[in-house]
């Protein structure tokens, strides 16, 4: 017997002493676990979402928030990478504080996390329609044809992870290596064509544009808002903890994951964002633009290399939603395992080791597919339901770590687990100070973004664009209307 077959028994083993069976088949390695946290992340989305309301508020200049979000984001997955190791099981959060704490505040976190990644889910196949996949082929937003094209999106990614595990693990990893590929490569293309073309600035980077320089790092100022940047992308790297249950050695190999792909994210990311400020010609130009990275690129690359990349975000994005669900689907089954769900005898069921929970996959799917199809003719809803998601990953994380300071450290780390070990205590003060901020950050600036820059996105949303939303998608016929 092999040291891989032992250590999968050990594996296997674990899952007996807080009441379980092993129902998967354990598939996911090192690389698989972190393309699932690193998709989730979706950096090329996540700065497409957001670009452009870093420049309308915070200028170029406020790009330089990026490393402070990583940083941050860096502490509170080494908490959670501690929480994955002390309880390798489907279901993280809700697991973790129905473990360590008790099983009230499990439930209110296990809800929580369901209602994130139901709407979320929906958000992130909405925009892969609207603003990615229609845009290339050529075909004209209407809500009911991007309600039901959203439909086939969800039924694909579906049927994909009821099928196999292994096939959706292999469509992420090629969706992984196709967007470090990518972005790393338009990154390079960007700087070199740009210094040949005579098109880029170095001053941009220090540039706040369009933004006035008054008061620039005032309390919820720019600097503070253009933090959104990073905070609206760098999130669901927890996501590689929920198949800890698939997942050979999760007490190693999930917390490393996570904060792998973080750090990943955050140096690729910080290299495309130099890249697109740096290839800015017209800084009024591009801050006024509806779709300012895809006007960047064309500007400075042409027009085929701009389609050739969009074809790299669809991938991407598809990826992005299909992780998702698949966090949803273990999730709804973790809960239904435990009885925690309405009809949780068949949402818990899993009728085939090797692919996901059929019936709790289905249910996730189903659940996005009605948001879509109720909604389509109420737009506005819609986005405002979409924007409010935005603020529920930091209330997780922040309700996740107070939990680990009140419960976690009375349950010690076994031996040759990953631990926090002597830098616990300035990570868990780190983890706190940096989404107290963000929280502050996402709740209190509605009054203090400049007017300005609102009817500037306004208008924007109203012209038809490229732009790649994905967690904040803005509907543009609602916005049009307001």
């Amino acid at each position: 017997m092999t040291v891989a077959t032992l250590t999968h028994h050990d594996d296997d083993a674990q899952l007996s002493r807080y009441g379980y069976r092993q129902q998967f088949v354990r598939s996911l390695r090192h690389f698989e676990s972190f393309a699932v946290a690193f998709s989730f992340i979706s950096i090329t989305t996540g700065i497409f979402t957001t670009f452009a309301f870093v420049l309308a508020t915070g200028g170029p200049r406020g790009i330089w928030t990026w490393p402070i979000v990583i940083v941050g984001q860096t502490l509170v997955a080494l908490v959670y990478g501690a929480l994955a190791a002390r309880v390798p099981l489907s279901g993280y959060s809700y697991q973790w504080a129905s473990r360590l704490a008790n099983v009230h505040v499990g439930w209110w976190l296990g809800w929580m996390s369901f209602a994130f990644l139901s709407i979320v889910t929906v958000s992130v196949d909405y925009g892969l329609v609207q603003v990615a996949f229609q845009p290339l082929i050529g075909q004209a937003y209407t809500p009911t044809s991007a309600a039901l094209e959203t439909l086939v999106v969800l039924a694909l990614q579906a049927a994909l992870i009821i099928a196999s595990t292994r096939a959706t693990t292999r469509v992420n990893n090629t969706a992984v290596a196709t967007e470090v590929i990518g972005i790393v490569g338009l990154t390079v293309l960007l700087i070199i064509v740009a210094a040949i073309r005579g098109l880029g600035h170095w001053s941009n980077l220090g540039s706040t544009g369009i933004v006035s320089p008054v008061g620039y790092y005032s309390w919820l100022g720019p600097f503070m808002l253009a933090t959104l940047l990073g905070a609206y992308t760098i999130v669901g790297f927890e996501s590689a903890s929920n198949l800890a249950e698939e997942t050979f050695e999760p007490h190693k190999t999930v917390p490393r994951a996570m904060v792998r792909a973080v750090v990943l994210s955050g140096v690729v990311g910080m290299a495309f964002l130099i890249a697109l400020v740096y290839a800015i010609d017209s800084i009024p130009a591009v801050s006024n633009s509806a779709a300012p990275v895809a006007l960047i690129v064309q500007d400075v690359l042409g027009g085929f290399i701009q389609k050739i990349f969009l074809i790299f975000v669809v991938v991407s994005i598809f990826a992005c939603g299909l992780v998702i669900m698949v966090t949803n689907g273990r999730l709804i089954w973790s809960m239904s395992r435990d009885r925690r769900l309405p009809g949780y005898q068949i949402w818990r069921q899993v009728p085939r080791a090797t692919g996901g929970p059929t019936w709790a996959t289905i249910l996730a799917a189903v659940i996005g597919g009605l948001i879509a199809l109720v909604l389509r003719t109420h737009t506005s809803a819609l986005v405002t339901l979409f924007t409010a998601s935005t603020i529920m990953p930091a209330l997780l994380y922040a309700s996740t770590v107070l939990m680990y300071i009140f419960t976690a450290r009375r349950h010690r780390a076994l031996a040759g687990h990953f631990s926090l070990g002597r830098w616990e205590i300035p990570i868990i003060a780190g983890a706190l100070i940096w989404l107290a901020y963000e929280l502050i950050i996402l709740i209190g600036p509605d009054e203090r973004v400049p007017r300005r820059a609102v009817l500037r996105a306004r208008r924007a949303r109203c012209r038809p664009s490229g732009s790649l939303l994905i967690r904040e998608v803005e509907v543009q016929a609602a916005a049009c209307r307001e």
